[in-house]
């Protein structure tokens, strides 16, 4: 299977995941110029922007480790640029990673913040 086609499957698994938690699905693979955010949900009055990692093999460490800073910086840029052209207004805002390992799936609610 394709590298891409492997990320979109696991994309799927992971809206199907967070709607089974009672998430509101609000968009998906949104792109600015600064990058692209996988899903976007909310969870009760919190707004959650979604990045989605997978890895086959854990030999050189887990798939959510592979968010790094400049990762990070970039999501952090795009959920700005979507608030902004949503006009959100007073809700909260959080940042998730879910993360295949060997097919595990595991939700790391609040895995950065604007602070990072």
């Amino acid at each position: 299977m394709k590298r891409r086609d492997l990320g979109r499957l696991k994309e799927n698994e992971a809206v199907a995941f967070l709607e089974r938690l009672g998430y509101k699905i609000l968009d998906r693979n949104f792109t600015s110029r600064f990058g692209e955010i996988d899903i976007i949900a909310l969870d009760n009055d919190t707004v959650v922007f979604v990045e989605v990692r997978s890895r086959s093999y854990v030999d050189f460490g887990f798939a959510q480790e592979t968010v790094d800073r400049k990762k990070i910086e970039r999501i952090i840029k795009t959920a700005e640029v979507y608030i902004v052209k949503n006009n959100i207004r007073n809700l909260c805002m959080r940042f998730d990673v879910i993360s295949f390992n060997r097919g595990k799936i595991e939700h790391i609610k609040d895995a950065f913040n604007l602070d990072f």
